[in-house]
């Protein structure tokens, strides 16, 4: 007789979070305006890595301010 196969799992499920919006360049930074261009391209060519990656870096440039603890 084989041994058990195991048909479930140990742990329980991953969960996910839905996808952040996309961030709004800053107005008048040159550089966003840049990666808000290369995203309208790469979006445009279907080439949706790049649209992440110019997401990601639009808002590394510009981290969202923390706010202050007393």
């Amino acid at each position: 007789m084989s041994p058990a196969r195991q048909t479930t799992m140990d742990r329980p499920p991953i969960g996910l979070a839905l996808p952040l919006e996309e961030p709004e360049p800053v107005p008048g930074c040159d550089e966003c305006a840049m990666l808000a261009r290369q995203r309208v391209e790469a979006r445009r060519t279907g080439d949706l890595s790049r649209v992440s990656d110019c997401n990601v870096l639009m808002r590394a440039h510009h981290p969202p301010r923390r706010k202050r603890r007393r």
